[in-house]
């Protein structure tokens, strides 16, 4: 099941407006210039906004995601239909024979056992063409960036009103972090919660894991939004 800050319509309704500007997105259109991919696939699409600017350079681009009230966020941001939305976790990936495959947002990390991880790079390389690339990012464990996660910010969301949101970080077991969301709606009071857990890999072991899969390994980048923070991993089928 999604977490529900993806899963709950009213909370979907807000992430935008909650998640703030999204720099990385423009690295991941830029990467699918340098690429020439025409056809992309976006897994965990969320909201759908690196969906829609993909989409708008002309591409055939296909948005998979298990939230369906996320999905409904970004039908509202597509109403010619550009992008083709799909509800489900990877076991839904069509069979495209697409030139790259997108994993942003750090999605690559709620998969936490070993098994779901193996299991979603497999169906992931058999929607990819002979050759074709699958670009994902994953946060540096050593920089322990859940040391920084504590925060508390109101954000006025147009048409919702004054935000609340708290985040606070409930157990760490490495490589295992957990963390909740909360949110209180100023103009009636109501309060949602979030619970949610990222498993960190470091490089090697995400490396091993592509090639056991089948994957080439290409390359291994810096996140141009977030330097020295993030890996970049880029990979080849077959």
């Amino acid at each position: 099941m999604p977490d529900a800050i993806f899963a709950h319509p009213r909370l979907a309704a807000i992430y935008d407006a909650m998640d703030g500007d999204r720099d990385d997105l423009t690295a991941y259109v830029a990467i699918a210039d340098e690429f020439g991919a025409q056809t992309v696939l976006d897994i965990g699409c969320g909201t759908g906004n690196l969906a829609m600017s993909l989409a708008g350079t002309g591409r055939t681009v296909v948005g998979v995601d298990p939230a369906e009230a996320s999905l409904e966020v970004a039908r509202t941001k597509d109403p010619a239909g550009k992008v083709t939305w799909i509800h489900g976790d990877t076991n839904a990936l069509p069979m495209l024979a697409a030139d790259l495959a997108v994993m942003t947002g750090n999605v690559a990390q709620v998969f936490l056992s070993d098994e779901e991880w193996t299991s979603t790079l497999r169906a992931i390389q058999a929607t990819l063409r002979p050759g074709g690339y699958f670009v994902f990012e994953t946060r540096r464990p050593q920089i322990r960036g859940w040391e920084e996660w504590a925060t508390e910010v109101t954000v006025d969301v147009p048409g919702i009103g004054s935000v609340e949101q708290h985040l606070e970080v409930t157990e760490i077991r490495l490589p295992y972090v957990s963390f909740r969301h909360t949110y209180t709606f100023l103009a009636d009071g109501e309060i949602l919660t979030s619970d949610s857990a990222l498993r960190f890999r470091d490089r090697d072991e995400v490396e091993t894991s592509l090639v056991a899969a089948g994957y080439r390994v290409l390359d291994v980048r810096d996140a141009a939004d977030r330097p020295g923070r993030e890996f970049v991993f880029v990979a080849a089928s077959g």
